[in-house]
């Protein structure tokens, strides 16, 4: 009679966890956030912690009613998900906007389909779509950047009006975004580059003194906070490499071949919600593909979407679009691009040992 004992079992463990991986992502989003809070002031702050405070509600709301443990907040899920909410609305809008945003991302996006790790979509990005088709208006009017405490900005009571009274916004203190300006601009028989050279500046796109939401002010914050979470492995590169690549790409050749009509590539990973979809959208685990094959598929497939529908579309901003659809195409890629199975190569096919003393000893018993 034999019996066979196993050295080491083949399997690792990295020692992370839901929450560590949100709690991640949220310091990433720190610096790039905080600067954008500066930048647009009071009223900015307001909607980003109705944002997030209603998010974490609406999740204990839907855990109470569904049975489950109020600790679940603790995962971190909710608050990321009213986090990348909030970021992608304009940062003057009413709290009534962050709020139904909330209740969609978290009761329909999330909750609906079962809880963490069951949703099919994006939750921040499926509300901030529904938002956007709901409330144009509200969802398409951006404040120029009044940094807090400067001459310009509104004070504290100011901004109280704003979030929450529906105060309105002086036309001075409203401006297009890069993007939106150039989509209008070009409908005058304008040529690219003479609006370019009117109304956008690199450096300025980088550092984040420009109209748009929190996650498109500073892209170079955004940059350095996504570099990180690929070093700490909370990410995958092949995502973000694929969705700049590819946008750099199309809006290179596309300005080689007609200059007066198309922006180049350095405009195009400048401007808009780009650096933010690429790191800490798009890269959701549980909405994008398993594979390494699959995510590069996955980030070029965002990445011309969202270079597609900024040229030729109807909104100049696409990467909610862009992502909720490559979304809905993850599962067909997960399924003919499979990693491989361990003890098994890429056909599927069992590997063949060539030798198991260093891992398996067989005793012989009579």
């Amino acid at each position: 009679m034999s019996t066979i004992s196993v050295a080491a079992g083949p399997f690792a463990h990295d020692r992370s966890s839901v929450s560590r991986i949100m709690l991640d992502v949220c310091l990433a989003l720190t610096p790039a956030t905080l600067f954008g809070l500066v930048m647009f002031g009071w009223p900015a702050i307001n909607l980003w912690l109705v944002t997030c405070a209603s998010a974490l509600a609406i999740e204990a709301a839907c855990l109470r009613l569904l049975g489950q443990p109020i600790r679940r907040l603790l995962d971190g899920s909710a608050l990321l998900t009213g986090w990348l909410l909030a970021i992608s609305l304009p940062p003057w809008a009413p709290w009534w906007i962050g709020v139904g945003g909330s209740l969609f991302a978290i009761g329909i996006g999330k909750q609906l389909y079962g809880g963490i790790g069951q949703n099919p979509f994006n939750p921040a990005m499926l509300a901030r779509v529904a938002l956007l088709i709901a409330f144009p208006l509200q969802m398409t009017t951006w404040a120029l950047p009044n940094p807090l405490f400067s001459s310009s900005a509104p004070g504290f009571f100011d901004s109280l009006a704003i979030t929450f009274a529906g105060a309105p916004l002086a036309d001075g203190m409203t401006g297009a975004t890069a993007l939106g300006n150039l989509k209008t601009e070009l409908t005058l028989d304008r040529t690219a580059q003479e609006i370019l050279k009117g109304g956008f500046s690199t450096i300025s796109a980088l550092f984040g003194s420009t109209p748009g939401s929190l996650g498109e002010t500073s892209e170079l914050l955004l940059l350095i906070g996504g570099v990180w979470l690929v070093l700490r492995r909370i990410i995958h590169w092949e995502i973000p490499v694929a969705i700049l690549a590819s946008v750099f790409v199309m809006a290179t050749l596309a300005y080689l071949i007609n200059p007066d009509r198309y922006a180049g590539g350095l405009y195009q990973l400048t401007s808009g919600g780009l650096i933010l979809c690429a790191f800490f959208i798009a890269t959701d685990p549980v909405t994008s593909p398993i594979s390494r094959v699959g995510r590069l598929i996955f980030g070029v497939g965002c990445g011309v979407l969202i270079y597609v529908i900024r040229t030729w579309g109807s909104f100049p901003e696409a990467a909610a679009f862009a992502v909720l659809f490559m979304n809905a195409l993850t599962p067909l890629i997960d399924r003919y691009w499979r990693p491989r199975a361990y003890g098994r190569n890429v056909r599927g096919k069992p590997l063949v040992a060539a030798k198991w003393t260093s891992q398996v000893k067989e005793v012989d018993k009579v």
